[in-house]
């Protein structure tokens, strides 16, 4: 074999990090080690898999379609390297969740999966839908669990399971008696509230904005927040009303903190979705995740 694993490491680590020395750091090989692994490994076969730019490597057309291939290799061979070992059936897995998502279903589900396969470590990365589905494409999650709707020629978008967001207000709310009643509120009266909404980017805010087609541009939108929390807590202070996933919702409509405001003329339902990269290695760690996603009724 003209090439090693440990050069593919090499390969993946600096296409990731775009960067020789972080790329070093983190494989803790000397700097000239690094790049004469990699310099080896082009030489063998006479490619150029980088574009020196500075002090940066960016991937150029070879090394991009080169890229997905090597991630798989190094994958399988971990997981290898685990049935060598006789460790647990599934490895180490670092799953991204959005953060209606990771903050409300994600942390059980990962608690379960260990109870399960108590040998293993799951990274939860929790961030915005759109910060999820780049790092799946670049192979730095194995999984995401997202919400908005998404088209990627890379990634495998498996659907998941039905959600819907509610328009909600604080219960002393003139809004809160009359957004209960099954006629609820009706349009024009949408325009004329002060909105909290999520951050554009996120899968809430993809699912607000289609649901509200038509009238977006004539909402009042006071403020834009990255935190579901932060965001009920602002109702909360009768700032305005919000709109966010029912899963998230949930516990301050038991409580009475918060109450639903009904909008039969809005369809606020949608899917959620899981992501893999469509030439990612699905060892047992990645099959085992996805079958408790699909078991998973919390």
């Amino acid at each position: 074999m003209r090439y090693s694993l440990r050069q593919l490491e090499v390969f993946t680590t600096i296409a990731h990090s775009q960067n020789l020395t972080r790329a070093a750091d983190e494989l803790a090989m000397s700097q000239s080690a690094a790049s004469s692994a990699l310099k080896d490994l082009e030489s063998q076969f006479g490619l150029q898999l980088f574009d020196r730019i500075g002090k940066r490597l960016q991937l150029n057309e070879q090394g991009r379609l080169l890229r997905p291939r090597a991630e798989a290799l190094l994958a399988q061979a971990k997981d290898f390297e685990q049935s060598l070992m006789q460790h647990a059936d599934a490895g180490s897995l670092n799953v991204g969740a959005t953060l209606s998502i990771g903050n409300y279903l994600a942390v059980g589900m990962v608690a379960e999966y260990m109870a399960q396969h108590p040998d293993t470590q799951v990274n939860l990365d929790v961030a915005n839908t759109r910060q999820v589905v780049e790092k799946v494409v670049n192979f730095e999650l194995d999984v995401g669990l997202i919400e908005g709707e998404l088209n990627h020629p890379d990634l495998d978008i498996i659907p998941w399971r039905d959600d819907e967001l509610a328009v909600f207000c604080h219960p002393e709310d003139p809004l809160a008696r009359r957004g209960q009643q099954k006629h609820g509120i009706p349009d024009e009266e949408l325009k004329q509230l002060s909105w909290i909404l999520r951050e554009p980017g996120s899968g809430t805010r993809q699912a607000f904005d289609r649901a509200m087609h038509g009238l977006l541009p004539q909402l009042n939108i006071i403020l834009e927040l990255q935190h579901t929390e932060a965001i009920k807590r602002a109702v909360e202070a009768r700032l305005g009303v919000g709109c966010l996933s029912l899963i998230t919702l949930a516990d301050a409509f038991k409580r009475g903190s918060l109450v639903r405001v009904n909008t039969p003329q809005r369809d606020f339902s949608r899917q959620l979705y899981l992501i893999v990269h469509k030439q990612k290695y699905r060892g047992a760690g990645i099959d085992a995740w996805l079958h408790l996603c699909r078991q998973w009724d919390n």
